[in-house]
């Protein structure tokens, strides 16, 4: 169960926004890396220590003196965003299928950060379909429990859960579960641990996100957010052809 959020008159008044700064949350790592192009196409490009390693600091500064970024967990934007103390942010639809908060409206497709979420086995294992019709139950260690107890239960499986948050290639070497689901790019980090990928779940980008009660309580500045993202997008997109 998602957890409590402010209601949007504490929301609004709450986090770092209170200072009339609109707050884009951004993802640490590959994506943050993916995403600075697209940032400085829309004139929010963040400061430049915000892109290492070694600044301890999580709130930067933009191009633009009315927006600053926060740097969190992949897994947290959504979560920052949901309850108001980001009113954008950029995240994957992974993270959106897995809390499917109904706070957040997620307007654009960003088209970076493409991979897909798989179940993979024991490259050993045979995979057959009809066997799988059969089972009652498997274990299954994954980062994304509400999807992989969606995707089993569709199919009449009670999936029992490993939540690992990392190195889930090790469960099935270890014992600790049949499958794994987990995100997957070119597939060599599964083959170098003795696994294949059986089933996509569903593919994956990353997506600009917006708290649904800053969209209303902060219109003009909301769209005028999307529409830089909308026309560094098309700049980016007419760049590559």
């Amino acid at each position: 169960m998602n957890q409590p959020f402010p209601d949007p008159q504490t929301a609004n008044a709450l986090g770092a926004g209170h200072d009339g700064q609109m707050v884009l949350a951004l993802p640490k790592g590959r994506i943050l890396k993916a995403v600075t192009p697209l940032m400085a196409g829309t004139g929010m490009a963040p400061s430049a220590d915000c892109l290492g390693d070694s600044s301890r600091k999580l709130r930067f500064s933009t191009e633009d003196p009315g927006v600053d970024i926060v740097r969190v967990r992949s897994f947290d934007v959504a979560t920052f965003v949901a309850a108001g103390g980001a009113q954008v942010g950029i995240c994957g639809s992974d993270v959106l299928m897995e809390f499917d908060y109904p706070e957040i409206y997620a307007p654009l497709d960003l088209g970076i950060g493409a991979c897909r979420i798989a179940v993979a086995q024991p490259a050993h294992l045979p995979h057959d379909p009809q066997e799988w019709a059969r089972w009652s139950e498997v274990r299954v260690a994954t980062k994304y429990p509400a999807i992989t107890r969606r995707f089993f239960a569709a199919r009449g499986i009670n999936a029992t859960i490993v939540h690992l948050h990392g190195a889930m290639e090790l469960a099935p070497m270890l014992g600790l579960s049949r499958l794994i689901v987990d995100l997957v790019d070119t597939g060599s980090t599964l083959r170098a641990n003795g696994l294949k990928e059986v089933e996509t779940i569903a593919q994956v980008s990353s997506r600009l996100i917006i708290n649904r009660t800053a969209l209303k309580t902060r219109p003009d500045q909301i769209d005028c957010i999307l529409s830089r993202f909308r026309t560094a997008l098309a700049g980016t997109t007419t760049a590559a052809k």
